[in-house]
Order: structure tokens, then C-alpha cells, then sequence
């Protein structure tokens, strides 16, 4: 191809609307599409390059898909110190780039087997794709979805009138199902990815990114699953700007297309991880594995808190919600960055999908900072002994707590749980962490740590004995540094804490659940302490649930303020 039509291919009117995008894309199409000399392939043959260029060059997408934005993003550019863009694919009426693979499947069938009715597996934005593609052509479609599946792809897709059947427990359980209906029903079997038209359809979303960005580009970052997504936009991208890095992104958990190009053929990975359940693949594609072996400049993998991450960095820059799998490529963006010091090159993630159970949001929201490096999670041991929290916070310096569990056991020291702000990333963690072991304090860092993250924050803490006098008070604090600080002031030395709870959740108060040893002479006292405070305060002592799973009423108390 000659500088002039790579040229055309990427010109963008910046300035058009509706119309002027349709006659820019046609017209980048046309240029292409002269320089491609007709062929047809034969059945079964491999698919040449050129002939992946002309099937994404018509490819039928457009009679469902929109061409979706590329968003800048200026809070994720400011940080990184680089254009970052965002393609949208969130917007499609799916809320998902599936429905461009799916429909250019389908629009290609034979009439007889769209008679016939087509089947499909997946995790749930295939289907949708297919569900939609199916109602607009009038056609019958089975489609298996594993039970793990979220609820709001399953209920979306019924809703597009498509038959639902939930199977197995991942994907790969999905798709031998699938297969068993394709040969007992006479059903034609729609492949998520594996086929040369699906990875056709999602190639288009290359086209568009080099159509509606005119300038260089350094890399494109793309989620994978089995590789369908990865495949079409590294191909056209390659052929069109061959400088251009395509660079695959994939939950560590779930990796594998980079075991497959790691080992140098496919693999099959004996289990995957289900956060990012839109690309918890266990085997990559014959075919995607083929075209990202030759077209992906690498394969980077992210954790779970990287992604987490990513969902707020895009809700932060667009208000849009992402699920996991759909901030996939900008978590993958994000660790490029940082291991690329000094860069300055644009980064084009893709926004694959918004397919999101709301009741997800509490793991994601809980695991966002952490996956920022906003956040250390420490268990530290302090003296069980008055004024012990205290010092401990004043060793903390102007640092937000973000997180503090605590409960009275008998014994010298006590254990804590707590959630520190963090300004500087990694550099304030290990000097924080190192002035903490400096002041005499135990400290484990337990960021990393997916059993404390997951269960134990929530259950430091039971029955504590020898505490004849606690009362158990649940109050509102004002969400800024100090609080805690105040709060202990205003105790003094004669109160001792024997249970502390507190977690952040982004509202301007934080609510806190706190123990406290309170003789009934002193009883007086404390009540004009806490008045005094002016902190909204309620009095649980007689929760029924605090006598089933924390009081036992005997001895006197804990670690004094």
C-alpha cells in the first residue's frame, strides 16, 4: 500500500458530524479496498492477510453497530503525562463490540441455515451479539451460557427473545454443550471468536481507531479472552501501521493466549479465574492464536486489583461503569506506562464491554485503591497497653486511615487491621511500612493478600473475655484528617477501646463501630466526653447481634486510647 492511502486511511475531519465520519469512513474503505485485488477463498484454506483486510473492509457491522468514539482521556493523560484515548465500545447497543463479530457471522449465512436457527456459547456478550443479530434477521437462536454467568447478560439476552440454556460452570463446559446441540438440532454454531468473519467484524474496530486518529499512535491495547478482539485489530493495525504496537491484555488469572505464545502452541490452563468473566478462557482460538502470534507485539498480564482500578479510572474521566473485562486494556495501558518511564506516545485502550451486575461494584469499589496504589492494607502489632492507639497514629503522621479493625484478646499485644492512604505509591508504602518497624511496631504488609482482602478484614474480632463493662457505640465521624485523632482525645486515658471497626466508603462521614470499656462510676463522665465530641453517636449495646458474636461480659477491659 502507497504513503498516500495509508494517508487517507488515517485522515480524520475533526470538525464533521454524522455525515462528514460516514463520507471520511467510505471513502478511507474505497481507498483500501482498490488496492486489494478480488479473490475468493476457498473453504477450509487459510485466510491471507489481504483477504482479512477485505472481509474488515466489508465487513457487515454497520446495520447494527455503531462507530463508536475515541474519547480522550484527560484525567488518565495527565497522570501518565501522555494522550491517553479511549474507544467506546461500552456504547454499542449491546453495550459491547461482540454484536459486530456475531451480525457479520450471521448477515453471511446461507438462507437455508439461517432457517435451521444458529446456536452459540458464551459468557454473555457474544451472546448478546447474537441475540440481537438473530432478532434482526428474523432467525431462531439457542444460546448456552455458563451458570456463573451474571445475571444482566442472561436477562439481556432472553429479552432479545434468544433461547437460554445454563451450563457448566466456565466457558469451556458452555461450548461442549453447544456442540452437543449443533450436531443433535441441526443448529449452525456461531464461534465467539475462532472464525475468520467473527474476527472480521471486531477488525473493524481497528479500521476505526486509525480512521479517527490522524496521528501516531504508539500502542493499541486490547483485551483478550480467546483472542477474536486481539486478532482482527492487530491485523488490520499491522497492515495499515506496521510501527503502531498492538499489545494484548489478560487477567493473570486467565492468561491464555500469553501461555500459548509463551510455549509456541496453544494451551489449555487446568482452571481460570472468573472476575473478568468475559475473557475467562481456558484455550485460545486455532485461528486467533495463529493472527496474534504473527500481528501482537506482546501480551501483558494484570491482577484483579489492576483492574478494579481501571474501572474507576474510566468511571472518573467518562462517568461510564465498566465491568472487569472491559477495563481490561487500560489496566494493561496503565502497567505499560509505568514500566516505560519517560513515554510520551499516545495510548489507545479499548472499552470492550459494560455488562455489569451492580452488586459487583462492592468488591470493585473495596479493591480500587489498592489496585491504584492509593491504599496499603497492614496487620500491625501494637502493646495492649493505655495510650498504645494513640502513639500508633501519631507514628501515622497526616496520613488518612482508611481502614481500622481491632478487638480486645488477652495477652500483651494486640493485632490490628488497618487501611492507610497513600500519596506517593510504592515509594510512601515501604517508607511508611519501614518507619513503622523503626518505632518498634510489627507491620505486614497485606495488600497482596488475597485471603486478607477477601475474608479476614471482615473477620478480626469475636468474643473477647474479662470485659464486664463494655458498651458497644456506633458513631458518625466527620470524614477528614483528625478525626480518629479527636476522637481519642476526647476519651482520654481513663476509657480503654476494646473493639475499633471503621472502613472508608466515599461518603463525607465515616461510620465506625467502637468498644468501650465504661465502669458504671465512670459512666457520667463518659457520656459528657462523648456529648461534648459532638459526633453522632447510638448506643448498641443491647444489638442482638453484638451479643451473639462479640460480647462475653466477663473481666475488665482492653488497650486504653
Amino acid at each position: 500500500m502507497t504513503d498516500g492511502a495509508r494517508a487517507a486511511v488515517a485522515e480524520r475531519d475533526r470538525a464533521g458530524g454524522p455525515r462528514q465520519r460516514l463520507a471520511r469512513f467510505s471513502r478511507a474503505k474505497r481507498l483500501c479496498a482498490e488496492r486489494i485485488s478480488p479473490r475468493r477463498t476457498t473453504a477450509g484454506a487459510r485466510v491471507s492477510l489481504t483477504d482479512y483486510i477485505r472481509k474488515i473492509l466489508t465487513a457487515r457491522v454497520y446495520d447494527v453497530a455503531i462507530e463508536s468514539p475515541l474519547d480522550p482521556m484527560p484525567r488518565m493523560s495527565a497522570r501518565l503525562a501522555r494522550p491517553v484515548l479511549l474507544k467506546r465500545e461500552d456504547l454499542q447497543p449491546v453495550f459491547s463490540f461482540k454484536l459486530r463479530g456475531a451480525y457479520n457471522k450471521m448477515s453471511g449465512l446461507a438462507p437455508e441455515l439461517l432457517a435451521k436457527g444458529v446456536v452459540c456459547a458464551s459468557a454473555g456478550n457474544h451472546a448478546q451479539g447474537v441475540a440481537l443479530a438473530a432478532a434482526r434477521l428474523n432467525v431462531r437462536a439457542v444460546i448456552v451460557m455458563p451458570r456463573t454467568t451474571p445475571a444482566i447478560k442472561v436477562d439481556a439476552c432472553r429479552a432479545r427473545g434468544a433461547e437460554v440454556i445454563l451450563f457448566g460452570d466456565a466457558f469451556d463446559e458452555a461450548l461442549g454443550h453447544a456442540r452437543e446441540l449443533e450436531a443433535r438440532d441441526g443448529l449452525t454454531f456461531l464461534h465467539p471468536f475462532d472464525d475468520p468473519d467473527v474476527i472480521a467484524g471486531q477488525g473493524t474496530i481497528g479500521m476505526e481507531i486509525l480512521t479517527q486518529h490522524s496521528g501516531p499512535i504508539e500502542a493499541i491495547f486490547v483485551p483478550v479472552g480467546g483472542g477474536g478482539l486481539a486478532a482482527g485489530i492487530a491485523t488490520f493495525v499491522k497492515y495499515l501501521r506496521p510501527e503502531t504496537k498492538v499489545i494484548g491484555v489478560e487477567p493473570d488469572d486467565a492468561a491464555c493466549m500469553a501461555a500459548a505464545l509463551a510455549a509456541g502452541e496453544r494451551v489449555v490452563l487446568p482452571t481460570v479465574g472468573l472476575f473478568a468473566d468475559g475473557v475467562a478462557v481456558r484455550e485460545a482460538g486455532a485461528e486467533t492464536f495463529r493472527l496474534c502470534r504473527e500481528f501482537l507485539d506482546a501480551v501483558i498480564t494484570v491482577d484483579t486489583d489492576a483492574m478494579c482500578a481501571a474501572v474507576k479510572d474510566i468511571f472518573d474521566d467518562t462517568r461510564a461503569i465498566s465491568e472487569p473485562s472491559g477495563a481490561l486494556a487500560l489496566a494493561g495501558a496503565k502497567a505499560y506506562a509505568a514500566r516505560q518511564e519517560g513515554g510520551t506516545g499516545t495510548l489507545v485502550a479499548i472499552s470492550s464491554g459494560a455488562n455489569l451486575n451492580f452488586d459487583r461494584l462492592r468488591h470493585i469499589a473495596e479493591r480500587a485503591e489498592i489496585g491504584e496504589q492509593r491504599e496499603v492494607l497492614l496487620g500491625v502489632t501494637i502493646p495492649e497497653r493505655p495510650g498504645a492507639y494513640r502513639a500508633f497514629i501519631q507514628t501515622l503522621g497526616p496520613r488518612a486511615i482508611t481502614e481500622f479493625n481491632y478487638r480486645y484478646a488477652a495477652g500483651a499485644d494486640a493485632q490490628i487491621f488497618v487501611g492507610i492512604n497513600l500519596a506517593g505509591g510504592l515509594r510512601e508504602k515501604h517508607a511508611l511500612i519501614d518507619s513503622l518497624k523503626a518505632a518498634g511496631y510489627r507491620a505486614v504488609d497485606m495488600s497482596d493478600n488475597e485471603m486478607a482482602k477477601v475474608h479476614i478484614r471482615y473477620m478480626v474480632g469475636g468474643r473477647a473475655t474479662g470485659l464486664a463493662d463494655e458498651r458497644l457505640y456506633r458513631f458518625q465521624f466527620p470524614e477528614r484528617p483528625g478525626a480518629l485523632m479527636k476522637f481519642l482525645d476526647a476519651l482520654g486515658d481513663g476509657f480503654a477501646i476494646t473493639l475499633f471497626h471503621y472502613r472508608n466508603h466515599g461518603a463525607d462521614y465515616g461510620r465506625v463501630l467502637a468498644g468501650i470499656d465504661v465502669p458504671p462510676a465512670e459512666r457520667a463522665r463518659f457520656d459528657a466526653a462523648i456529648e461534648a465530641l459532638h459526633y453522632p453517636c447510638v448506643d448498641e449495646t443491647d444489638n442482638p447481634a453484638y451479643r451473639m458474636f462479640l460480647d462475653d461480659g466477663r473481666g475488665p477491659a482492653g488497650a486504653a486510647a
